[in-house]
């Protein structure tokens, strides 16, 4: 009774608000059509306080008057960037192709194009109903089993959709006669952490143990994602067969991944070190962790991708912006540094001069470059591994 009249007491209205729409859902027979709301809420809170740091970027951009040259020097030398980036990590031969030429309009403008590799929708994952996902993949397919890649879908922990993103790499990769699965997964505030962890974690094991039902090769799962996916993905990859996030799973399920492909994501969830990250960790402590973190410390620590780094890590591909607002490229930084400080395995890291938060669905002059050095990195391990295998075999 006196932990509520506390939370009564301090709590704000977004509190309210957001207690108000989880109540709502648990209503008979029309709950279940209120959770959005709860979504909604939260990505609105979420909004809030983003607010100031996007306003203080717009001004600056519009108060700059050289600001359109230089951002135009930035998105011309993307191709460059990029295939720097990648010098000692992917052949050199393999760089010396024609990089897609920029393009004006949106990547979320080609969704009809970029679809037309989407095999199989709404494939059940988990016994859960909204464990869904999406198979992409060439209808021409190579008898042999192809390489995997789980994408997850950003949202700041509040919608886990995997309508629209990721459509522009999953089809690059599925061209490339790659496997693509793109997952729905539970969030906040209905779900509190770690259910969406926990979903990830579900999607990787029924890769290894089913996706070669179409067509992908069980032994070589890789996984992605943006933003709040990139820290699942990153996370994920960093914590293979960790009992704690994978108590709803048969125990032996094979949660290892062979790369990771982390793109504008978080890793750090317990620093306040900036007023960005108190902002950030009030958020997460308020809707997507529901505790505090001055109680329960070792909640948010487990859950940074920057505190699970070691040696057995598997490849990464760090991929960021340098003009993100959302999530500062510092923090994707520090995240390279120490991961490249005790992992054996590579660690590549490309940083885009310049680019936004969501650039993958918004800048086309971005997209391709990033698409066609993800499916580089991604080409280069899967060759490693096979000439590994191949070797053990003779």
């Amino acid at each position: 009774m006196w932990t509520r009249a506390r939370w009564l007491l301090n709590a704000g209205p977004s509190d309210y608000m957001l207690a108000m729409s989880v109540a709502s859902a648990s209503l008979p027979v029309i709950g279940k059509h209120l959770e959005p709301l709860g979504a909604l809420t939260a990505a609105s809170v979420w909004g809030y306080r983003h607010l100031p740091d996007f306003l203080g970027a717009t001004a600056k951009s519009f108060l700059n008057p050289g600001d359109a040259e230089q951002k135009q020097a930035d998105r011309d030398c993307t191709h460059d960037v990029t295939a720097a980036a990648l010098r000692g990590i992917v052949n050199a031969k393999d760089l010396e192709i024609e990089w897609p030429a920029p393009e004006k309009t949106p990547p979320l403008w080609k969704l009809r194009e970029h679809r037309r590799n989407v095999h199989r929708t709404s494939v059940q994952y988990g016994p859960r109903p909204t464990q869904l996902l999406d198979v992409w993949r060439r209808k021409d397919l190579a008898n042999e089993p192809a390489p995997v890649m789980i994408f997850v879908p950003g949202g700041a922990w509040v919608h886990g959709s995997r309508l629209l993103q990721g459509y522009a790499l999953m089809s690059h990769l599925a061209e490339l006669g790659w496997v693509c699965l793109s997952i729905d997964y539970r969030v906040a505030p209905h779900h509190t952490w770690p259910s969406h962890i926990t979903d990830v974690k579900t999607a990787i094991a029924w890769a290894r143990a089913n996706v070669d039902k179409f067509g992908g090769d069980r032994n070589f799962v890789t996984i992605s994602g943006a933003s709040a996916g990139g820290h699942l993905a990153a996370l994920a990859g960093l914590t293979a067969n960790d009992p704690e996030f994978q108590c709803e799973l048969p125990e032996g399920s094979d949660t290892s991944v062979d790369a990771v492909v982390p793109i504008y994501g978080r890793y750090d969830w317990d620093d306040r070190s900036t007023v960005e990250r108190v902002r950030f960790v009030d958020f997460l402590e308020r809707v997507v962790v529901k505790r505090k973190l001055k109680k329960h410390p070792e909640i948010f620590r487990k859950a940074s991708p920057i505190h699970q780094v070691h040696a057995d890590a598997p490849p990464f591909l760090v991929v960021h912006g340098s003009g993100d607002s959302v999530i500062p490229v510092w923090q994707a930084q520090s995240f390279v540094e120490k991961l490249r400080a005790v992992s054996e395995s590579v660690v590549g890291y490309v940083e885009l001069p310049g680019a936004g938060h969501a650039f993958d669905m918004i800048d086309g002059a971005r997209t391709g470059a990033t698409s066609t050095a993800i499916g580089l990195f991604l080409n280069q391990i899967h060759r490693n591994r096979s000439l590994i295998g191949a070797k053990k075999v003779i």
